[in-house]
């Protein structure tokens, strides 16, 4: 393993415990220097060997340690294996830093959890201390266009971190609780035991789950490059909800099972196989007019959230894609339309495709880097009314 100056530690060092004092952790000048007094002992060489070194001399709370695996990914993430230590290629998007504890930012399907303890970590995996600028550094305000593939499979662990989530909503069903309405039955039961004196209240309250997550995203030649990124981001962020997946360019193609509990890089091209258009042309109308009428009108966007992932290109009449925009306004919960056009301050939705479908829309995003997604997980999870969006008001809806 390469020798660390000391300068160059005491930078690592002092980054790692910003990072954890800013997660929360309790970390002291002291608890920092032991740190590097004890990577200068033990010179790790493998990640694995570095996250017990820090949890050791760093974390005194056992609480603490999802907000210290966090912080150790944010730091010391970013790098793959090395490769000829391992005997091979590295895999696209591994970068040999441990597993956080718990799932990964409201779990993703398919990932499992690892139980609180140590790492896993491959064989001969180096320590990527070394390197300060982590994956999400150099490469979070780059144009998902500009991207190579390697590039994209790296952005996995900071999507990893990221919560696709829909707004709650209230079900027929319900459970125990402190508040709601008289469990009558339940408190019956209840008083037998203090001689049929009703002593405490049973209350039942309703039960609470998030909201459907329908993703319409298109494949046409024009959002190839983002219909990439996106789809990571949709796989790795979407938590514990099992998202709907669309894709659409000249047709419409359904791509949930087949992104279902495989790798990111891997249910890529299982995407590009599965869709025979990817980067043809647009019909964004007759696509959505095929996802209505097979699936939204029967069920699937009632009280859904739809995010759709589209530049807004249509060959077909804007007419089109104008009713059918009307018609998912009526069935869904909330319309998220992304489009990597909008980073451009001069954009204006004056004609075509984006303008029929504009008025819409409760909200419109960029979500062309990685940096810029925090508008497209806030707009998502928007519980509030459905006028905070950039257009007109329903009430001058058709």
């Amino acid at each position: 393993m390469t020798d660390l100056a000391a300068p160059d530690l005491a930078t690592v060092v002092a980054r790692f415990g910003a990072v954890l004092h800013d997660a929360g952790v309790t970390v002291g000048p002291d608890r920092s220097e032991r740190f590097a007094r004890a990577v200068l002992l033990t010179r790790p060489a493998t990640t694995r060997a570095l996250y017990f070194c820090a949890a050791a001399t760093l974390l005194a709370d056992p609480g603490d340690r999802p907000a210290f695996d966090r912080a150790f990914d944010l730091v010391f993430g970013g790098l793959v294996d090395d490769a000829t230590a391992r005997g091979g290629e590295p895999e696209p998007g591994s970068s040999g830093v441990p597993p956080r504890s718990g799932s990964a930012a409201g779990g993703q399907p398919g990932i499992g959890d690892r139980p609180p303890g140590p790492p896993p970590s491959a064989p001969g995996t180096r320590s990527p201390y070394p390197l300060i600028a982590t994956a999400t550094e150099r490469l979070g305000g780059r144009d998902f266009a500009k991207l190579s593939p390697h590039e994209l499979a790296e952005l996995t662990v900071a999507m990893r971190r990221l919560k696709l989530a829909s707004p709650p909503r209230r079900t027929r069903r319900t459970q125990v609780g402190h508040h709601g309405p008289v469990d009558l039955r339940a408190t019956l039961r209840a008083a037998r035991r203090t001689g049929g004196h009703p002593v405490r209240l049973r209350r039942r309250r309703p039960r609470v789950k998030p909201r459907r997550l329908v993703v319409l995203c298109d494949i046409s030649g024009s959002m190839a490059p983002y219909a990439r990124a996106l789809l990571q981001l949709v796989y790795c962020a979407a938590g514990g909800q099992r998202a709907e997946v669309f894709t659409f360019a000249t047709r419409l193609t359904r791509l949930t099972r087949v992104l279902h509990r495989v790798p990111p890089a891997v249910a890529l091209e299982r995407a590009g196989r599965a869709a025979p258009d990817w980067s043809g042309g647009t019909r964004i109308g007759a696509a959505l007019r095929t996802f209505i009428d097979e699936h939204g009108a029967r069920g699937m966007a009632r009280g859904a959230v739809v995010l759709i992932l589209s530049d807004g290109w249509d060959t077909g009449p804007p007419e089109v894609l104008g009713q059918q925009m009307a018609r998912l306004s009526r069935l869904a919960h909330r319309v998220v339309w992304a489009n990597p056009r909008t980073q451009s301050a001069a954009f204006r939705p004056l004609t075509g495709g984006m303008a029929a479908a504009w008025p819409y829309c409760d909200a419109v995003v960029s979500a062309h880097r990685l940096d810029a997604l925090d508008d497209l997980l806030v707009a998502l999870a928007d519980a509030g009314p459905r006028h905070t969006r950039p257009g007109a008001g329903r009430a001058d809806r058709p």
